[in-house]
């Protein structure tokens, strides 16, 4: 099945250029201007959409109220391009949601490697075949099918697509260090660099989503020139009156 994505861009240029590379590489297109125009489009088509480009400076409504936009309706794969090369936006747009970012100019190739890296995380093809549905931890307990995190207290977790995938392989490894290298090509398809800070910005605000102090974590920890461990317990199950046995 040829998958549809959608790019965002003021860019007339960029537009064509990247509709054009892309199909030439067995992906459908279809593109939007401005985050109105897009938002509209999205609501009619967001089914058929498999991953998202989204520039930040965009006429109107820029890329990052967009992009709160669509997270509060759907977990589709977000890549934000943006032509600054401040750590602010890289830091903003992960807070948001986005799964990966990229500075202008960028090569046609890279913007495809990173495209592909996003959707192999989110492919459920060529996953391992023994895979749990339901994980307690804590008082979390995650629906892995239907994406769920939730407190003993019925309260709903808010997580992006790609936090979510870092906490599965988390809970998937529990008592295991898992280095940076590991994550990053678990999690993104590729080797984190030197000196870069994603990783950083996601465990943080993954931490603060499962209300795990920064400071003094106790749930995911860093173990210094190691990585980091998800330190407690986990449930596994695949049915929830398995999940409940287990507790008892």
């Amino acid at each position: 099945m040829v998958k549809k994505i959608f790019v965002v861009d003021d860019d007339d240029k960029i537009r064509a250029l990247l509709q054009a590379y892309l199909e030439k590489n067995n992906f459908q297109v279809v593109s939007a201007a401005d985050g109105e125009s897009f938002l509209a489009e999205f609501n009619r088509i967001g089914d058929e959409i498999s991953l998202i480009i989204l520039d930040i400076m965009l006429p109107g409504m820029d890329g990052f109220s967009v992009c709160r936009k669509i997270r509060n309706i759907s977990d589709v794969p977000i890549i934000m391009l943006t032509a600054s090369a401040e750590e602010t936006d890289l830091v903003v747009s992960l807070e948001l949601g986005a799964d990966d970012y990229i500075a202008k100019p960028f090569s046609p190739r890279t913007l495809l490697a990173r495209i592909k890296a996003v959707q192999r995380r989110f492919d459920t093809h060529g996953q391992p075949p023994r895979r749990y549905r339901y994980y307690r931890f804590k008082q979390f307990t995650v629906d892995r099918i239907e994406r769920l995190v939730t407190t003993d207290q019925g309260e709903y977790i808010s997580l992006s697509g790609g936090d979510f995938q870092l906490l599965q392989l988390f809970l998937e490894n529990p008592g295991k260090i898992l280095s940076r290298d590991e994550i990053s090509e678990q999690t993104r398809g590729r080797e984190s660099q030197p000196l870069e800070r994603y990783l950083d910005v996601q465990i943080s605000r993954l931490r603060q989503r499962l209300q795990d102090d920064g400071k003094s974590p106790q749930l995911i920890k860093t173990v210094r020139g190691s990585g980091y461990i998800l330190a407690t317990d986990v449930a596994m199950a695949d049915q929830p009156d398995e999940l409940r046995a287990l507790q008892e």
